[in-house]
């Protein structure tokens, strides 16, 4: 080949291209970004929009439905899911993955804008792309008051928005950061309705205090040779309000500040937040998308350190980081590095154990850090991250790049056992199987394209996977036949060459012989060798699972207050009896120790995150969390459960089950006797509703009596503005002191029961002083908590988790045969109920990798093919993959008996798992290359098919036992080595090591059945 022959000529060109690709290698290694996992474009556009005061029916009907008809029929939205809270308005649109974000992003905009109105003090909507980004933190602060500091910490909400937070944006890298759990200040005009109405005050018209908190500009004016720019100063000092007018009475004024005092006050507590027993403010840090995780973190914790001593010490206020993504970032990297080091030499000790000479074996472990450094290369050129994919990618690529090598090695030092000179046989040995390793390099490489190709969540999560190991691959094959043989011809001078295993390969190519010497013999072999291993997978298959957990040390528990709970009792029937129980385990006066938590209230929702100081005792404390800690609170339930590796799939392991009606008492009844059902059909599940079950957010309805309305000689609108004043107060500006924006509202402090609210007297328009309840009828009753629309309709969404030892394709199937027809039954015509979350994810992702898998099979068959020029022969190498895939699911099955013996989570079949069986189809079938290809030139030779296929089993018994157990070997340390992240690949691995095992032994007895079945039965003939 003309490519050896240039480097057999030119060896110091050889070694200056290995010098250059160490040198970018190590430049791009440095270059590249880490990060906890690859970066997952999710085709979701969220819009928030807040209304301070509003109940979900008003946010429904007021922003969510106008919204929603203006995004009616936008071309490529898959599902509208909108959420109706408290004050609070979400909706989350999810697009087709084809879709161009930027001009989606813009049309949403566009539309936005088509919404005909909205509340006068309803806030503008904020888009955000990709979801949520509280999932996309890396990290969480709490800050408290230091000792000796009695302020409460909910009055530093304004101080830290102003002081830390845009410090903390300053950081190249961050992308947004923000504080929760205090609470900001507001200009509050506090009026006496009593004195309002004995001064005869009509309050409709404090609405006219809307239009004085602005100047106004009025334009410009030509005065002889000047021109002079014309301001009304309107804009009233909050202080000096209260000496606004509101009316006269005989002639005298009746001022503001009669009937009304006015302030900067807190506005009112909506949540709070503690950190280890004590309150406090919590904030984030969402990154920007392609930055280096553990390079950031080091920015932000030296910028935190500043801040520590230039801004939060003065204020008496202290820091303390909850979570920090990178420290299970830097562990997965430390344990792959590890293991990556650990299965090189290990890979070294296997290839000196078959040839029994240093030199040749560290000439073939040459070729790892030569396609490691291309590869690092390649990812930096193609702006890809180092993650946990990416990075199993090149742990797993160990053993595969080896395999070029071996096959060209074993080859050359073959020759030279022959006799041969160093160049002689570096040509004639690199020669002979060059087309194999084209061939098996080809089908590697398309095996993955596929991968590389799938636009949904799945596909973007492996990509790196693919990228690394195809280009490792490839540039293995390159090395091979280049640094190789030039590199023997260099170091290795021995003329004294001989196999030290000569005889073992000759007993094992007579004993494979003996087993298929005759016809009847061949076809019992592959008879049995071909429906075997399929009956086998079919019985031993494991159900599917989504994403692996991972062993993060950091928990997080959602919990569901009950429906209506105010302020104070969630402070001290939540959160302080949670930290009351928490203490013992945070002081160590209980075992397991607690190094960390934060507990948080908002509205009827509440959450818990926390540390261990060993992470080996989680499991135990989520044991104790969801036994002892959240239970038996009244009317409260949640559940804890350890943080997700891959924060931005959807939804965990949680499926959501949406039913959909007309009729919301019928939806919420028909959703409890779902969620009854779903509790029986999967036990120890976690199980959470949105909306709640129960209209439990007590209420007090305001029915307008229009008659009297009318009597007085108000309207409804009047008498509306009037209400909100005595509920949370009306919006009737904003005040911007030179530093600060406060919104002014105007608010009725004088009443604490329904009774005292009904008696309210209102001084109206015909001069009459009446009790609100001759205007209104007033009654106690209740309504939602939140209201969930899902494509325009009334949704209740029934979250089930299943327990960890239970697959999510079980517990789907489950569901989808024995929850759906229990559900329609007992719905009326019309309705509906669907999957999606993790369901919907999972669905799509087997079904994109079943695609794949089958796409790669075609391509690999189609490849081999045109290289063997013979449909024939490549079908007898893609016969051997139901054996590699049946011995994937025993080392499977093996491991996950292991594990449940002695006592840790079992190993479930995950889509990262999959990938397993995908690499083994590059593995398995280079071996298969090798026999097939080598007994075909030996027929092409001369030889009869009996002695071509004993001839080729004995040649390529060597480099076929070598790069199997070098593959098995570099894969051994991520599975049986504990740390952090080998959870995340211990069952990939079992699948490669298992799967590689099987297939290796038994293909040794098919592939030479097949190859004398099909062989040419006439050169048989006539050479016997």
């Amino acid at each position: 080949m003309k490519i050896t022959q240039a480097s057999l000529n030119n060896k110091v060109a050889v070694a200056v291209a290995i010098i250059m690709v160490a040198i970018f290698g190590f430049i791009s290694l440095n270059r590249l970004p880490v990060q906890m996992a690859p970066n997952v474009e999710r085709p979701i556009i969220s819009i928030q929009t807040s209304w301070p005061g509003a109940a979900p029916p008003e946010v429904e009907s007021e922003i969510l439905e106008l919204q929603e008809n203006v995004f009616r029929g936008m071309p490529g939205v898959e599902r509208m899911a909108a959420t109706a809270s408290y004050a609070s308005a979400n909706i989350n649109i999810e697009f087709d993955i084809d879709v161009d974000m930027q001009r989606t992003l813009i049309e949403v905009i566009n539309r936005l804008n088509q919404v005909p109105r909205y509340p006068v003090d309803a806030n503008e909507p904020r888009l955000t792309i990709g979801g949520g980004g509280f999932a996309n933190s890396i990290a969480w602060f709490a800050i408290r008051p230091a000792a000796g500091n009695d302020r409460p910490i909910a009055t530093y909400q304004d101080f830290i928005n102003e002081n830390l937070l845009p410090k903390l944006e300053q950081i190249n890298g961050v992308s947004t950061s923000s504080a929760f759990g205090g609470r900001g200040y507001e200009v509050r005009i506090s009026y006496d309705p009593y004195v309002a109405a004995s001064l005869g005050v009509d309050l409709t018209r404090l609405i006219a205090l809307s239009g004085n908190f602005t100047n106004t500009s009025m334009g410009t004016k030509d005065v002889g040779k000047r021109k002079y720019t014309l301001r009304f100063e309107s804009k009233y000092d909050y202080q000096s309000l209260l000496d606004y007018v509101i009316d006269w009475r005989d002639g005298r004024p009746i001022y503001l500040k009669d009937i009304a005092e006015i302030d900067v006050v807190m506005q009112d507590p909506s949540g709070l937040i503690i950190q280890n027993g004590g309150p406090s403010i919590a904030a984030n840090i969402v990154p920007e998308a392609g930055v280096n995780l553990l390079d950031l973190m080091d920015d932000i914790k030296l910028k935190v350190d500043e801040l520590r001593e230039t801004v939060l010490g003065p204020a008496e206020l202290t820091i303390t980081q909850v979570y920090d993504e990178s420290i299970y970032t830097n562990g997965s990297v430390n344990m792959v590095r590890n293991n990556l080091i650990m299965g090189m030499l290990l890979a070294i000790f296997i290839l000196w154990v078959f040839l029994r000479k240093k030199t040749p074996a560290l000439i073939v472990a040459l070729a790892i850090p030569i396609c490691l450094m291309a590869a690092f290369v390649m990812l930096n050129v193609l702006g890809r991250t180092l993650n946990i994919i990416s990075l199993a990618g090149l742990a797993f690529a160990t053993g595969m790049v080896l395999d070029a090598a071996i096959v060209v090695l074993e080859n050359i030092v073959r020759h030279r056992e022959m006799g041969k000179s160093a160049v002689e046989a570096a040509m004639i040995g690199s020669e002979q199987v060059w087309g194999a390793l084209l061939a098996s390099t080809a089908t590697t490489v398309a095996i993955f394209l596929p991968v590389v190709f799938l636009k949904d969540e799945a596909g973007q999560l492996f990509t790196d996977l693919a990228l690394t190991i195809s280009i490792s691959v490839t540039i293995s094959m390159i090395v091979a036949v280049t640094v190789l043989p030039a590199a023997t011809v260099r170091f290795i001078h021995r003329s004294d060459f001989d196999d030290k295993h000569q005889s073992m390969w000759k007993n094992i190519t007579t004993f494979v012989d003996r087993l298929t010497n005759n016809r009847k013999k061949q076809v019992t072999w592959v008879i049995s060798l071909l429906a075997l291993p399929l009956l086998l997978a079919y019985m031993l298959k494991p159900a599917a699972d989504y994403l692996p957990e991972g062993k993060r040390n950091f928990a997080f528990a959602g919990v569901q207050a009950p429906p209506g709970m105010s302020f104070d009792v969630a402070k001290t029937e939540l959160a302080e009896v949670v930290a009351a129980r928490l203490k013992p385990y945070l002081d160590g006066e209980k075992q397991p120790k607690l190094q960390n938590y934060f507990f948080g209230v908002f509205g009827s929702g509440a959450f818990m995150g926390f540390r261990m100081e060993n992470n080996d005792d989680m499991d135990e404390m989520l044991r104790i969390v969801n036994t002892q800690i959240l239970a038996g609170i009244p009317d409260a339930r949640g559940f804890a459960g350890r943080r997700g590796v891959f924060p931005g799939s959807r939804g965990g392991r949680a499926i959501n089950v949406d039913i959909q009606t007309e009729n919301f008492e019928e939806l919420l009844t028909v959703g409890q006797l779902a969620y009854d059902k779903a509790a029986a059909l999967i036990p120890g599940s976690r199980l959470d509703t949105t909306p709640g079950l129960e209209l439990g957010a007590p209420e007090i309805k305001i029915q307008p009596n229009d008659r009297a309305i009318s009597e007085a000689g108000w309207t409804r609108n009047q008498l509306n503005t009037v209400l909100r004043s005595l509920g949370t107060g009306t919006f009737v500006g904003e005040y911007f002191d030179g530093n600060r924006r406060m919104n002014v509202m105007l608010r009725a402090e004088h009443w604490d029961t329904p009774e005292e609210l009904s008696s309210t007297p209102l001084y109206t328009s015909n001069g009459d002083v009446v009790p609100l309840d001759e205007l209104t009828f007033i009654s106690r009753t209740a309504g939602p908590t939140q209201i969930l629309r899902v494509d325009r309709s009334r949704t209740l969404s029934l979250q089930i988790t299943p327990p960890g030892d239970m697959p999510l394709e079980i517990a789907i199937d489950k569901l989808k045969e024995e929850l759906t027809p229990f559900v329609m039954e007992r719905l009326p015509e019309g309705s509906s109920i669907s999957y999606r979350g993790t369901a919907e994810a999972l669905d799509g992702a087997l079904s994109s990798l079943t695609g794949s898998f089958a796409l790669a099979i075609v391509i690999l068959y189609l490849l081999i093919s045109a290289m063997f020029q013979s449909f024939k022969d490549s079908l007898l190498v893609v016969t051997t993959l139901p054996m590699a895939t049946v011995g994937g699911i025993i080392g499977l099955r093996v491991l996950d008996w292991v594990l449940i013996t002695f006592g840790q989570s079992n190993q479930p079949m995950d889509l990262l798992t999959m990938i397993g069986f995908v690499i083994l189809l590059g593995l398995v079938v280079n071996n298969a290359i090798l026999l097939v290809l080598r007994a075909r030139d030996a027929e092409k030779m001369g030889m009869s098919t009996q002695d071509a296929v004993a001839n080729a089993i004995r040649l390529r018994l060597r480099p076929i036992f070598m790069s199997t157990f070098t593959s098995i070997f570099g894969m051994l340390p991520l599975l049986l080595v504990p740390g952090s992240g080998t959870e995340l690949y211990r069952g990939l691995a079992a699948v490669i090591v298992g799967g590689m095992l099987i297939s290796t032994l038994f293909t040794l007895v098919l592939l030479p059945s097949l190859l004398k079945l099909t062989g040419n039965r006439k050169n048989e003939t006539a050479t016997v």
